[in-house]
Formats: C-alpha cells, structure tokens, sequence
C-alpha cells in the first residue's frame, strides 16, 4: 500500500515504511471557535484537507509511500483561553514535537512532514522542523494548509488564502467537511471598531498584539454568515490539491537513491 496510518502497523512494518516513506504528522488545537463552531475546528479541517490529499496522491502511479500519524489534537491557544481552550504553552508544544519527531527518526524514518491546521501553531511547528534537521540525518518539511494551494488562478479563490478565525473560510469549509457540527443558522457578526490590530496591522509586514483584543472582538475575525458548503468544498478541494502536489514535490526531491537505500 503506498498510504498507511501509524496506528494500524505493527512495529516491523513501521520500520519498514521508515526506510522509504514519508511519515506525515498532521497538527491542531482545541479552542473557542466562537457560538457556531466547535472547539476542535483546526483539527478537524487539517484532517480534511489530509484526508483529501492523500486520496488525490492515491491515483498516482507510482503513489508516494505516506504514513499519517494520529492528529496531535492540542495546540498553541493562549489567546483564546479568555472563553475556553485547551492550551499548550509554547515551550510544551515545542518539546512535544521535538519528542515525536525524534521518535519517528529512532525508529527509522528519514523523511518526515508536519502539516498544521492553527495558527498560533505556525511558527513553533517551523522551528521544530529546523532543529530537527540540526540534530538528526533527516528531511523535514512543515506547512500550514492554508499556505499551500493549488495555484489556479481561475478558481478566483487563492488570494484569500488567510483563513482567519470562526469566520467565513473556516465556517465554509466546516460547512463543507462536517456540515452537522456547525450551528445554525450563523448569526451575522456585529461589526467591531476599530478592527483588532492582529488582522489589520497598522503597517504591511508588522505582526502586532495588543491586550484583550481577542476577547473585545468576541472570539472571531469577520462575519462567518455568509458562508457557503459549495465555497467551502471548492476552498477545501483548492487547499488539498495544493498539499497533494506539496508533498509530491517533497518526495520528488528527497526520494532515497539506490545508494542511499543500500546503506539503510
């Protein structure tokens, strides 16, 4: 089988999908995803944008050889603890990641790809995937779905490719992958102002944050009530074409040669 799930192997099929395979490890949170949508949104559309890429990259001859890894359910979500969240610190998500991806080196993967669903984990997945690299002979890659889509400028999507918080894009794609956990109707969001700066920095490039203003903006970025199961699947199907080819180009480019194969 050219995709497996580390859950359902037995420990000498592991070690011999790690000799070629791609172990793929997808990242979320649980957090307060304002009145409609639940608390695990991140993990659940990082798992169906994994989910769809890896049956688009099914129908490929040769398929890459991919091993998924259970969703790591929990994320960075201090910011959101001001209504509810399950919340790793920084410092804790950073050393979990560096033990799983450790994990996986020991027993016997080379290649190794971390795919996150939430924001606030972005950066510490990055950083993980660079140290990593440092300390053990091992690829890695890392990527948020959202950064990684198909490139087709005629669907008219791809320049929206910031998902923002509980509000169109993640209530679309919700709408789309598991329609029955959005709460509905949507109710239309009240405009804030002015605008929280963590969205609309006063200067292109700047990331700001400034005190309460997740919780001065009730816990979500736009107005979620026009959104749309028909976008949604269009954003999701976008976003996993995107991972699809993503992950094809990294196992293009770190396929073991018969040498290296030899010396494993």
């Amino acid at each position: 089988m050219s995709q497996s799930r580390l859950t359902e192997l037995t420990w000498r099929e592991v070690r011999r999908a790690g000799e070629n395979g791609i172990a793929l490890l997808p990242i979320g949170s649980q957090e307060q995803h304002a009145a409609h949508l639940p608390m695990g949104t991140d993990t659940l559309l990082v798992e169906a944008v994994v989910d769809r890429a890896l049956a688009l990259l099914d129908r490929e001859t040769p398929a890459p050889e991919v091993v998924r890894l259970p969703a790591l359910p929990f994320g960075h979500s201090p910011h959101h603890l001001f209504a509810a969240a399950v919340s790793l610190s920084a410092q804790t998500l950073g050393a979990v990641l560096d033990d799983v991806l450790d994990s996986l080196v020991t027993s016997g993967y080379h290649r190794i790809m971390v795919v996150n669903g939430h924001g606030g984990n972005d950066e510490i997945m990055r950083l993980a995937v660079k140290r990593l690299a440092l300390r053990a002979e091992v690829t890695a890659a890392a990527c948020s779905y959202w950064t990684v889509t198909d490139g087709d400028p005629g669907t008219g999507e791809e320049a929206e490719v910031t998902p923002g918080h509980a509000g169109w894009f993640e209530t679309s794609l919700m709408l789309a992958a598991h329609p029955g956990l959005v709460r509905t109707p949507v109710p239309a969001r009240t405009p804030v102002e002015p605008p929280p700066l963590f969205d609309h920095p006063p200067h292109p490039g700047l990331t700001v944050e400034r005190h309460g203003e997740w919780e001065r903006v009730d816990g979500s970025t736009d107005d979620a009530s026009g959104a749309d199961p028909d976008r949604g699947s269009r954003l999701l199907d976008g976003r996993a074409r995107g991972l699809a080819r993503a992950i094809h180009a990294f196992d293009q480019a770190t396929r073991p040669s018969p040498r290296t194969e030899e010396k494993i």
